[in-house]
């Protein structure tokens, strides 16, 4: 029972931190929506209607919902894995990591109806789309996800 707080609760601080990121960009940034930061990292406002890489953010609407089924469905079923494998450090720290990004996420969306991204890397013109923190936590987490199946064998 920790095991299973610990990781809960890790997702839990994950979304936490994702959300004041988000509440505090959106205040600083004002009505400046961009700041360079340096020769390859801006800060940015964007609000984002769609999923990764702006997939469907041009849709009518429908998108809100249809991803956050898509982000209940996967909480749900990663909080069944962390309950059946909560002593199995690395694989839940992962899930835990994905777990707390995509309810940061999810808040957005259910909340704003958009995704609140700031951060944006870019070589000359050539720009990578703006993410934020609970995408970061998705990003690491599957890293260690990936990570861990390589040490397993699973």
């Amino acid at each position: 029972m920790r095991s299973l707080a610990r990781w809960l609760g890790l997702a839990l601080v994950v979304t936490l931190a994702d959300q004041a990121s988000k509440r505090w960009i959106t205040a600083w940034m004002g009505s400046d929506p961009i700041r360079r930061v340096n020769d390859y990292f801006d800060l940015v406002l964007a609000h984002n209607q769609g999923a990764a890489f702006s997939l469907l953010a041009d849709a009518s609407g429908w998108q809100r919902y249809f991803f956050s089924g898509i982000a209940v469905a996967a909480l749900l079923f990663i909080g069944i894995l962390i309950v059946r494998h909560a002593n199995n450090r690395r694989f839940c720290l992962g899930l835990s990591l994905i777990m707390g990004g995509a309810l940061g996420n999810l808040v957005d969306r259910v909340l704003l109806g958009t995704v609140t991204d700031f951060v944006q890397w870019h070589v000359g013109q050539h720009y990578w789309p703006a993410f934020n923190l609970a995408d970061s936590a998705i990003t690491l987490g599957v890293a260690v996800l990936l990570w861990d199946s390589l040490k397993t064998g699973k």
